[in-house]
């Protein structure tokens, strides 16, 4: 049986990253690092679904 894989791209720049998922990965809160942009993102994916985990930057927070 073949599973079905694929390739996950920055969600920032869009170049291809070194992770690769199959059809029954399942990752929550997963710091995806692109070595291209130099940038990481906290993603969340099932079933093949892509989600990007929006969080507030330590700057902007008022106290």
């Amino acid at each position: 049986m073949i599973e079905k894989s694929k390739w996950i791209f920055c969600p920032i720049c869009n170049s291809k990253t070194r992770i690769r998922i199959l059809s029954n990965t399942v990752l929550t809160n997963f710091p995806l690092y692109c070595p291209k942009c130099k940038q990481e993102t906290l993603i969340n994916i099932s079933s093949l679904q892509i989600t990007v985990i929006k969080e507030p930057d330590a700057k902007t927070q008022s106290r």
